[in-house]
């Protein structure tokens, strides 16, 4: 007897009543059906969206005995239609809605790896996409904007002679207001270069992200994945702890069972850490000298990003938790934020570009230099932070931009940790990507997020000396190895 579908029978469950291929006529492989149901061949279904790509892109591993890209026909042009979600689950924002009702069906744009299996059967994988980004390679804009960021990215994402989308936009105000002209730009290229002059409305955040969901699109700053518009920090969409999944503990009830294992993690890894030192450096993550060259007034003004100074103006995943202490890294007394010349820039900037007395983010252009370092610093922050990979039970409702929460204890002597909370990893992450995956026998998701802060704050200390300083400070030796016939005699 078939389960009823608001009912879990075990974490990984799912609700998927059927994957419709359209073809371009509407019909099925016989005339009177509409479009045909394949979920019977397909033996993996993949989603994947994140907040560094603009649209939603899946694929599905088929196995076919049927003919079906013969009989259909397939040339790439179909429409695929399908819904999946966790069991109970019946709030827009917790169900992926592909399905021709809502009008939001993925559209398929390649064939792949097709090879035979055995005489009547072939196995290969197709390619799908949002309709948006098929929008994004068969228009271009070419058009001038002015007003605040937000309202130019809406223009873009719903004007029929662009992407032309019927979603809903997800948005952060900003508080500046440009005149922006887009010289036959893709439509997703014409945004990226709007979200990375957005500044978000009463906050000192630089940059924006503008990236597709399965529940719409987002236009914001990494800021608000952290915080409410109060500032608080958001509250955690779901708790993780890596934990053994297969309990007999016989105290839990089935209810308890299946919640304990959706918030169990199958596995995980950490990918990247804030503690690549020379890359963060490098990059300008910690410090920044930006040379900001007024071709209006031929003039220039050089700004100093300073890491651990403007750290504080900005909120964070784990709070006012900085990722590296400012304590000396060198003789010469200094921390990470003390050399900005580790990346310098120049940038051009002008007033009176389009008859205002604003610089390249529409604010006055004495702050463009130390703008644009902020958000290079914000951008490398997440991109090369903290990045941790997790595998769990598939949850329709979770999304890029989520914060979750990851409790994963202190690697100590079990005497000595006491179940304590590593001090650097544990704590509130955001979500960066999904990967979800279906298969016959259960829905997991990969999970990758990412954190700016560290969970509990590092000890600092007033004393401004390195430790090699307590060292003799002598000079090291240049010797000529020519000057003498055995230079180490």
């Amino acid at each position: 007897m078939d389960s009823h579908p608001d009912t879990i029978q075990f974490a990984g469950d799912y609700n998927l009543d059927g994957i419709i291929i359209h073809n371009h006529q509407n019909e099925g492989l016989s005339s009177n059906q509409e479009g045909v149901d394949i979920q019977k061949l397909v033996i993996e279904m993949n989603i994947f969206e994140g907040i560094e790509k603009n649209a939603v892109t899946g694929s599905l591993v088929i196995v076919d005995s049927i003919n079906l890209i013969g009989n259909l026909p397939i040339q790439g042009t179909e429409r695929l239609s399908f819904k999946l979600a966790t069991p109970g689950a019946h709030e827009v924002d917790h169900i992926v809605d592909c399905s021709v009702a809502t009008g939001h069906p993925m559209h398929i744009y390649k064939l792949t790896d097709k090879k035979q299996i055995n005489e009547s059967t072939v196995s290969y994988t197709l390619h799908f996409c949002s309709r948006e980004m098929m929008r994004n390679f068969r228009t271009k804009v070419s058009e001038a904007f002015s007003g605040t960021y937000e309202k130019m990215v809406t223009k873009i994402l719903q004007d029929p002679n662009y992407l032309d989308s019927r979603k809903t936009l997800f948005f952060q105000k900003t508080r500046n207001s440009d005149k922006v002209v887009v010289p036959n730009f893709r439509p997703f290229g014409a945004i990226e270069m709007m979200q990375q002059k957005a500044l978000a409305d009463n906050s000192k955040s630089a940059g924006y992200y503008f990236y597709q969901t399965t529940k719409g699109f987002h236009f914001r700053s990494w800021e608000s994945m952290c915080v409410d518009a109060r500032g608080n920090p958001r509250t955690p969409k779901q708790e993780f702890q890596y934990m053994p999944m297969n309990i007999t503990d016989p105290n839990l009830d089935d209810l308890t069972k299946i919640e304990h294992d959706y918030r169990s993690v199958e596995k995980y890894k950490f990918i990247n850490n804030f503690h690549d030192v020379l890359d963060n450096q490098a990059a300008g993550t910690y410090a920044h000298r930006v040379i900001a060259y007024n071709i209006y007034s031929k003039s220039y003004k050089v700004d100093d990003f300073h890491y651990h100074d403007y750290y504080a103006e900005t909120k964070h995943t784990d709070g006012p938790n900085p990722a590296i202490v400012d304590t000396p890294v060198d003789f010469d007394d200094k921390g990470v934020s003390d050399y900005p010349e580790s990346k310098t820039t120049v940038m051009a900037t002008t007033q009176f570009l389009h008859d205002e007395d604003t610089g390249a983010y529409g604010i006055p252009v004495e702050s463009d230099g130390i703008t644009d370092a902020s958000r290079i610093s914000q951008q490398m922050q997440v991109a090369s932070g903290t990045r941790l990979k997790l595998t769990i039970k598939g949850q329709s409702y979770l999304e890029p931009g989520d914060v979750i929460k990851f409790n994963i204890q202190a690697v100590e002597r079990k005497s000595d940790s006491d179940g304590k909370q590593d001090a650097q990893f544990a704590g509130r992450y955001v979500i960066t990507k999904i990967r979800h995956r279906v298969t016959n026998d259960e829905y997991v998701q990969v999970l990758e997020c990412a954190k700016d802060s560290v969970f509990k704050p590092y000890t600092t200390y007033s004393s401004k000396t390195f430790t090699g300083a307590r060292l003799p400070r002598e000079k090291g030796q240049a010797i000529d190895i020519m000057a003498k016939a055995n230079p180490h005699g």
